[in-house]
């Protein structure tokens, strides 16, 4: 299959990607999905498996897991029969099996100490190019006082440090999510650095520096002033990583800018436990020279 064809092809598999994200709480039934992707019904099944490694229904009930996943970990608060209903099953006790069999831990289990490392690993990822080519602008950015936790290690155990993070929003009441803005700092790309030395910054801003005599690890920290070239990704942040590529592959080339003095980052309008994968808003950043 030549590169061309190869193209189209996944473009027809991202469709179909696209769709199941924004149905999971739909009856997902074959004859649709091989509709969307202009197969044919009678050979979508095998082309799906062959293509995504799994069976479309097991992906299916797979992105509901993940999905159900994020909302145990990081909210606490909702109950389990009401996350398992939502992932389209009768009862906590078959959500749990199947969960279960998946992650090699019970929901319940997962919510006190997620596996994350683990999970990575059980979640299958799909080849998909979701770069957003047409919302990109340069704009300045003013100096922007954060408090900061840093990431270091594996980029699998990152909802680890995102989990504490968040525990020292809510227990300082510092920096809340709902009236400050969250940003990540990326200085390393995972798919090129070396797991001990990767590094991210969880960010959020805050109104007059923080007391850095914190358990969390939180410390004060700025986003500088400067030129910067943002594009809008819209929907999982799996793909931003093809996005923030895009800006150093195609855009910065053509056109004729040189990146400045600071790191890659990321603005997030909103989070996976919050709304479904393909309502997710982030802003990606490339300061300018």
């Amino acid at each position: 299959m030549n590169d061309d064809k190869t193209d189209v092809y996944a473009k027809r598999f991202n469709v179909v990607f696209d769709y199941i994200e924004r149905h999971l709480d739909d009856v997902l039934v074959l004859e649709r999905l091989s509709e969307v992707a202009h197969f044919s019904p009678f050979h979508f099944h095998r082309q799906f498996s062959s293509y995504c490694g799994v069976p479309v229904g097991r992906y299916i009930q797979l992105m509901r897991l993940k999905r159900a996943s994020h909302r145990l970990a990081f909210n606490p608060l909702e109950k389990i029969i009401d996350i398992a209903l939502d992932a389209g099953f009768q009862n906590p006790e078959s959500f749990s099996r199947a969960f279960k069999q998946v992650f090699a831990l019970t929901p319940g289990q997962f919510r006190k100490k997620p596996a994350w490392v683990d999970w990575h690993q059980r979640i299958p990822e799909t080849k998909r190019n979701r770069t957003q080519i047409m919302n990109v602008k340069i704009i300045n950015f003013s100096e922007t006082p954060v408090a900061m936790l840093t990431h270091r290690g594996q980029v699998e155990r990152l909802n680890e440090t995102a989990t504490r993070f968040i525990e020292w929003r809510k227990t300082t009441g510092l920096s809340p999510v709902a009236t400050s803005l969250t940003y990540g700092i990326a200085p390393h790309d995972p798919v090129t650095t070396k797991a001990e030395d990767f590094c991210f910054y969880f960010c959020g801003t805050v109104k007059a520096p923080i007391s850095e005599d914190n358990p969390f690890g939180v410390i004060n920290g700025v986003i500088p002033a400067g030129r910067c070239v943002v594009l809008r990704h819209n929907g999982s942040h799996d793909s931003l990583g093809e996005s923030a590529r895009y800006l150093y592959r195609d855009w910065l080339p053509a056109s004729g800018e040189e990146t400045g003095d600071f790191p890659l980052y990321f603005h997030y309008f909103n989070f996976v436990h919050e709304v479904a994968a393909h309502e997710l808003v982030t802003d990606i950043y490339l300061p300018l020279k």
